[in-house]
């Protein structure tokens, strides 16, 4: 709600002026009454003009008039904004070896997923008009969310990852060729998979290069990412003992083919050797892959005026048919 002319609610701090001028008493009137108990029982019934009811209906008159001339409006606001038009699904690796502890979190060591799960987070966040799908994958890939605006939908479906959820291996063509599947269904100025892995296809049935040239052929970017640092990483395991120990893992990452798989469907290759990596490579996709939005506000409003002026009409009407019929 607004007021056209707002300057003129200020004549309302008058109204209590003039309610104070209004009810002051003059002098009483010297009169002589025979008996003091008729001169009690006049003044008994005398009232002030504060407590009159038609002086109080004349200040409320004003102030309705004053509120209607103020221009009161109530506005109904509507934004309309036309989505950037991108689709983009996110495969996300879950086998075994994303345990491993060479990223850290707040400071503190912590495995792969967890890092990567909070550096997707921040990557749906900065695309709010784009539709994102997320898939995990190890032995085979598991469709976790499909393409929806709904992002506070798909942050509680990424929250839900887990390692373990899929049987163990990494099936980088299958992971691929269903992606491909969930982008191609859907009508967008632009496609692309962000794919992350920490290790080399040993599952599935589909070659990594064949599924890329499906990616070729639709049109879909497929953007790769190689995540652990360069040699051995840490990982937790639990001996025959039942007690947790790390041991030193070799790091062991196709990029040759990563690098093939993003280059046929024109897109890049990253390696993320730290937290810090591959946040800067997420942000560094997001720019890539940006389009200008339209925005238009659309404002309608509607008079009021005529509530308080009709109001203040029917109060000082009444006044009026008052007085008529106090005339003789």
């Amino acid at each position: 709600m607004r007021f056209l002319h707002p300057e003129l609610l200020w004549l309302l701090t008058l109204i209590p002026l003039l309610a104070l001028i209004r009810g002051r008493r003059g002098p009483a009137p010297a009169l002589i009454f025979s008996t003091a108990s008729l001169a009690a029982s006049l003044a008994a019934e005398r009232r002030t003009r504060p407590g009159n009811i038609m002086t109080a209906a004349r200040l409320l008159a004003c102030s309705l008039l004053i509120v209607a001339l103020a221009g009161p409006q109530l506005g109904n606001s509507t934004t309309e904004i036309k989505a950037s038009g991108i689709d983009i699904m996110l495969a996300v690796d879950v086998s075994g070896s994303m345990h491993a502890m060479d990223f850290t979190l707040q400071g503190q060591p912590a495995d792969r997923l967890d890092v990567i799960k909070s550096v997707v987070d921040k990557f749906i966040d900065a695309r709010p008009n784009d539709r994102i799908g997320l898939l995990v994958f190890a032995e085979q890939p598991h469709l976790i969310c499909p393409l929806t605006l709904d992002h506070d939908w798909l942050r509680k479906r990424l929250d839900s990852v887990s390692i373990g959820m899929v049987d163990d291996g990494t099936a980088i063509g299958s992971a691929i060729g269903a992606g491909v599947n969930r982008l191609h269904e859907k009508d967008a100025k632009s496609r692309i998979m962000i794919l992350l892995t920490d290790g080399m296809n040993n599952a599935g049935k589909v070659p990594p290069l064949v599924a890329a040239e499906a990616a070729e052929t639709m049109k879909i970017k497929v953007y790769t990412i190689g995540a652990g640092t360069k040699g051995e990483a840490p990982i937790p395991i639990v001996d025959s003992f039942g007690q947790k120990r790390m041991v030193r893992m070799k790091v062991d990452i196709d990029e040759d083919t990563l690098n093939k798989i993003a280059q046929m469907t024109g897109a890049r290759y990253f390696r993320a050797t730290d937290t810090q990596s591959l946040q800067k490579i997420y942000d560094e996709i997001n720019s890539m892959e940006t389009t200008s939005r339209t925005v238009k506000n659309f404002d309608h409003y509607r008079e009021l005026f005529p509530f308080p002026l009709i109001a203040a009409l029917l109060l000082l009407g009444l006044e009026l048919l008052r007085d008529h019929k106090r005339l003789p």
